[in-house]
Formats: structure tokens, C-alpha cells, sequence
């Protein structure tokens, strides 16, 4: 496979410089994430009979899972079919969805979905006690169940901590960052090092040995000025796999949202979701004048697939010269009390829903690709898993089809879960962590980063835009130096930093427009471009960008 763009961007940390670790624990399995896909694959080890660490960030239910206003996808209806789901999925993926990880999703969804009611998750049903079933962007039957209306995430988080919380054989570790993995002799995940604020001594690092990691840590929205992700969402995840020598691939395609509350040109950081359930339910996009611009543009209007809405709603801003455009869900019923999330949140900014339009712009909201793993989970380095928004298993292609995150999560934890089961090696010795040979990136930086990849690698794209981003990224790593301390906001900065290089690097490569990559200098889709672009940190840090094509594993047997 032929490398591109070798060395665009340089001298990335290979491990991040931090204190060696002051305390330890053991595990047979540590989990780094408390989302859905974390707090699954758990539940499962724990069923395996499995003892379990959780790593979370700030509190077990601070990640993204909690925020998810949309549903989760799965075919219940009889007149519905995984066939017709799997064919939405992969439209919407745009030739990139590896075909046998897609079917896996539809066709196990079902009995992962029934799964997670039988550990406590209480969905919306009807007088007659049957789950309610409604549509969103992408999908042609009515196959999305949901919770308190737009309140499924935050239910299924309160489900799976409760069923977690009430387990003595799990140990959960909150405030904690995870910094690097550890490795036995053979090269084969053996725990991670993590700082726990207040945990032993002011710099709180620590280190939790395993038998097999998982990474669960969710998306890196927080690349973005402007993102739907909580603040936790700074690329940890995809990071730490960089620096082991995972691979990761397809970072160029991050959806972005085409519904955000707009909150005004200064608005930075996580930014409230307008769910498309709306749109689901009847709310329709309108221009400054009041007209409805999506219609002929695709034949599902507002509920084509989101990449589809967001270039509609940017094309308009770029058209008029605005920064938002209107959602009009006047004609929704009973929108306050069945979508009470968004009505406090327009409320809040000063909108009522129920008789004003909402002001919307598209916003960074969910990464499609990340460290690539085969359909068992597993990563390119032994011992290492990951699941949910921080993998690529190949379901969401080029594009997300809405709802199929959460459902991801809940698939491949189990299928995680049965390669736990199947056995572990013995635990073997951690090989000694060398000091790390680059500094960190100074926190003043983190804006230049957000402010870069915001401006240049957005919802437009083009190749003069993507030079000057790796340019000026380039130049930040080039920086990097020994003079910062470690810490949470280095650490975090310099993970942005690792992740928003790989994603501009590969954005640059990809001369096509194809889902949510939109180049406005090479407008047309090609099939040229039908391939998997894989990312690699070589050993001097610099990024490496290689094409594979669809339906090519990488991840070999461990």
C-alpha cells in the first residue's frame, strides 16, 4: 500500500511526558470510558466472571452517551427488515461501510436492544405496553425507540450505572485521565498509566495493570471551537492508540450536526442539540425569508442523511451570508412535553419552540472513524480493544446513520465481551516506560488548535484551507518543548493536538467530496476514492497516511 503524505505533520509525542506512576491497581480487564459502550463491555467481562476496572474521566456519567437526544435504531417492526437497515447504513456510509460489520449491527441489534431493557433501561411505549417506534434522517421505516422523548441517552446511562454501581466485582475509578498504555515484552497491552486527581499526591499518577484494555473514551468534538460533545471529548482515546502504534483510519469523516441551538458567534465548547427527531416529527428547515430550502434538494427533504442537511444549511449561509438558518417546529405536537430536553434548552437561550423558530447551525457532533478494529473489537496492538465512538469497525462508513451510534455500542461490547470470555493470557510483567523524549503542548495552544481546525478542517473543506491547517499544526508540535508541566490541561492539549493532526493530515489526502468530507475544490465523489485512508504514528512522530481498500482487513489475528 503506497504511504501518503509522509511526515505533513511532525514531531508528535510518542508518550506523553508525566510523572512515573505512584500508586497501582490490578484488574483483569480495565475499561477506559463510562458510556454505553463501556459500561457494556463491563456488564459483559462481569458475566464472564471477570474482574473489572473502570476508568472515567470526571464522573461515571459524564461522557457523551448521557447527551444523545436521539434513539436507537434496531429493526422491531415486522414489516420492517435488517436488510433495509443495513441498505440505509450503507447509503448513508456512501461506499465506505465494510458490509459484514454492518450486518452484524442489524442483525444482533435486536437482542442487544431487548438486552439492555432486561438491564433496567425503560423506553417510550404505547397504552398497550409496545415499544414506540419513530424515524429519523437516513432511515426509510420507522425503527428508532427512544425515552422520555428525547431523553434516551440520559436513561440508558442511569441503566447501565445502576447495573454497574450494584456489581461488587467492578472498581470504578472516576476523575481519572488516562495517559499511555503499558506493555508486556511481547509488545501486548499490560494496563495503562492514568492521573486521579487528588489520588496519593498532587500529581495523582497512577497506573491500573490488566490483562486486556479496552477504550471506550468516546468522540473529540473539543478539536472544534463549537462541538455537541461534552468537554470530556478531547481525543484521548484515539490519542493513546497513536502512541502505542495502533492504527487508526477514516478521521476525516466527522459529522457534523446539521441542527445545534445557535447561541451567537462567540459561542465556544459544547453547544445544545436540537435533535432531528423534531424533523422526525414534522419541524421543517426555512431561510431568512421563510422558505423551505431542502426541498428538491434530496427526496427525504429534512430527514436526508445528516451530511446531506448540514451542506443544505451551509450552502444557505454561504448563500445569504448568515450564520444560522430557522427550524420551524411550530406544527409539532405536544412539543414541549414530548421533547422537554430541547424545550428547556431553546428556553434557556431565549426561544420557545413551541411558537418561535429555532435558530440552528451544523456543529462538530460525532467522529465516523477512529482506531480500526476487527468484528471482535480488537485494535492492530494485542491486548488492546476498543468500542463505540473512539472505533472504527467499518459500520458508519463515510457518514453516521442516525441512531446507529448507541446501537453500535451495545453490538460490539458484546461481541468484546465473548472475545474476553474466550480467554486471557496470563499476566505478565510491564515493560519499564522510557521518560518521554517531547514535551507537551502549552494549554494557551489548545484555542490556536480548536480555532485551526474550526476555520480549515469544518464543514467545508478545501485543499489551500488543509495546507495551511497541517501547516500551522505542524508548526504547534514543532513547538513542543519541555518547559510545561505536566498535567491535566498539557495533557489534554497535546491530545488534541495528536488527533487533530491525524484528522487534518488525512482530510488533505482525500482530493473528493464523499459524506461528511466536503471538498469544495473537488466536488464530485470518485470511485478512485472508495478506500479507507489508515493513519499510523511512525517513531519519530510524524503521522503516515496509507489507502486500503474496502473489504481489506488490518487487523490481523492476535
Amino acid at each position: 500500500m503506497t504511504t501518503l503524505a509522509a511526515g505533513r505533520v511532525t514531531g508528535l509525542p510518542r508518550r506523553l511526558a508525566a510523572p512515573a506512576p505512584g500508586w497501582e491497581l490490578a484488574a483483569d480487564v480495565c475499561v477506559v470510558g463510562s458510556g454505553i459502550a463501556g459500561l457494556c463491555v463491563a456488564l459483559h467481562a462481569r458475566a464472564a466472571g471477570l474482574s473489572v476496572a473502570v476508568v472515567t474521566k470526571v464522573r461515571v456519567d459524564d461522557g457523551s452517551t448521557r447527551w444523545a437526544q436521539g434513539g436507537i435504531a434496531a429493526v422491531l417492526d415486522p414489516a420492517d427488515t435488517a436488510e433495509a437497515h443495513a441498505r440505509d447504513t450503507e447509503v448513508a456510509g456512501v461506499g465506505l461501510c465494510e458490509p459484514d460489520a454492518v450486518s452484524v449491527l442489524v442483525r444482533e441489534g435486536p437482542e442487544r436492544l431487548r438486552q439492555l431493557i432486561d438491564w433496567g433501561a425503560a423506553f417510550d411505549r404505547d397504552p398497550d405496553g409496545r415499544l414506540l417506534l419513530t424515524r429519523e434522517g437516513g432511515h426509510s421505516a420507522d425503527r428508532i425507540v427512544h425515552a422520555g422523548g428525547d431523553a434516551t441517552g440520559s436513561e440508558v446511562q442511569r441503566a447501565l450505572q445502576d447495573a454497574v454501581r450494584a456489581d461488587p466485582g467492578v472498581t470504578l475509578v472516576e476523575h481519572a485521565m488516562v495517559l499511555d498504555l503499558l506493555t508486556d515484552a511481547a509488545g501486548r497491552a499490560a494496563g495503562v498509566t492514568l492521573h486521579v486527581l487528588g489520588e496519593g499526591s498532587a500529581d495523582g499518577v497512577g497506573a491500573v495493570r490488566a490483562r486486556a484494555v479496552v477504550l471506550a473514551t468516546g468522540g473529540m468534538g473539543q478539536v472544534y471551537a463549537a462541538t455537541t460533545n461534552p468537554p470530556v471529548s478531547t481525543g484521548d482515546g484515539v490519542a493513546l492508540g497513536l502512541r502505542a502504534g495502533a492504527v487508526a483510519t477514516d478521521l476525516e469523516f466527522v459529522q457534523f450536526h446539521p441542527t445545534a441551538l445557535y447561541l451567537g458567534p462567540d459561542a465556544r465548547g459544547q453547544q445544545p442539540l436540537v435533535s432531528e427527531a423534531l424533523r422526525g416529527e414534522g419541524a421543517v428547515l426555512r431561510d431568512g425569508t421563510g422558505e423551505r430550502f431542502m426541498v428538491g434538494v434530496h427526496p427525504l427533504a429534512e430527514l436526508a442523511p445528516r451530511d446531506v442537511v448540514a451542506k443544505g444549511i451551509t450552502r444557505v449561509q454561504l448563500r445569504d451570508g448568515v450564520d444560522h438558518v430557522w427550524l420551524d417546529a411550530r406544527a409539532v405536537p405536544d412539543l414541549a412535553g414530548r421533547f422537554p430536553t430541547i424545550a428547556a434548552s431553546c428556553r434557556a437561550a431565549g426561544v420557545d419552540p413551541v411558537t418561535d423558530l429555532v435558530p440552528v447551525t451544523p456543529a462538530a457532533h460525532y467522529a465516523s472513524g477512529g482506531l480500526v478494529t476487527d468484528l471482535a473489537g480488537r485494535t492492530t496492538v494485542p491486548g488492546l480493544y476498543a468500542c463505540g465512538e473512539v472505533a472504527c469497525t467499518g459500520v458508519h462508513g463515510a457518514n453516521r446513520l442516525a441512531s446507529n451510534s448507541l446501537l453500535e455500542g451495545l453490538v460490539f461490547a458484546a461481541r468484546i465481551g465473548a472475545q474476553l470470555a474466550a480467554g486471557l493470557p496470563p499476566s505478565s510483567p510491564v515493560v519499564p516506560v522510557a521518560a518521554a523524549s517531547s514535551g507537551l503542548l502549552d494549554p494557551d495552544g489548545r484555542r490556536d488548535v480548536t480555532e485551526t481546525m474550526s476555520a480549515r478542517v469544518g464543514a467545508l473543506r478545501s485543499g489551500a484551507g488543509l495546507t495551511e491547517a497541517t501547516g500551522r499544526l505542524a508548526a504547534l508540535a514543532a513547538g513542543l518543548g519541555p518547559d510545561v508541566a505536566p498535567g491535566v490541561a498539557g495533557w489534554e492539549a497535546t491530545d488534541l493536538l495528536t488527533v487533530a493532526g491525524a484528522l487534518a493530515t488525512a482530510a488533505a489526502v482525500r482530493d473528493e467530496t464523499r459524506g461528511c468530507h466536503w471538498r469544495e475544490d473537488h466536488p464530485d465523489t470518485e470511485e478512485d476514492w472508495r478506500v479507507h485512508l489508515d493513519v499510523r504514528l511512525d517513531g519519530d512522530g510524524a503521522l503516515q497516511v496509507t489507502r486500503r481498500p474496502v473489504g481489506t482487513p488490518v487487523v490481523r489475528g492476535w
